[in-house]
């Protein structure tokens, strides 16, 4: 596999979670929850078919070539896809059927570790090490 099939551009991994992010704040300031469905839908194509739009149209504005720009790695990004697009799915039904504990939970959730993460340190990627971890520790005890 080359460089660029495993790995994602900072920049494009960036505006997914500003996506989110802001997303999160509108459906909280304004009670339009659809707008979840955003980054819930761009998060679904991206872990089912390998094509976010966000970042597809993301890619459209980088201003170098996409192999000059730090490196995210694809299998922690779809990991961390994968949490993002579970909790807004539940932060999601949690707006449709009215539950708001649900719905604020999970949406704040996501939005913690959009956040953190764009402040540089990826809550994801820790949960997957840990398991990775734990997985490694169980197999040689056997």
């Amino acid at each position: 596999m080359s460089q660029a099939a495993a790995s994602i551009p900072r920049p494009l991994v960036r505006v997914n979670q500003w996506v989110i992010v802001l997303s999160v704040v509108f459906t909280w300031i304004t009670g339009v929850y659809w707008v979840l469905a955003i980054p819930l839908v761009a998060g679904l194509l991206g872990v089912i078919f390998n094509f976010n739009p966000v970042m597809r149209v993301a890619k459209l504005f980088l201003k170098k070539s996409p192999s000059s720009y730090i490196q995210e790695d694809r299998g922690q990004q779809r990991f961390n896809q994968l949490l993002a697009v579970f909790f807004l799915l539940v932060a999601w039904v949690g707006f449709i059927f009215q539950w708001s504990i649900v719905a604020y939970v999970f949406s704040a959730m996501v939005l913690v570790a959009a956040v953190v993460a764009i402040l540089g340190f990826c809550i994801g990627c820790f949960i997957l090490y840990q398991w990775s971890q734990y997985q490694y520790r169980r197999r040689k005890h056997v």
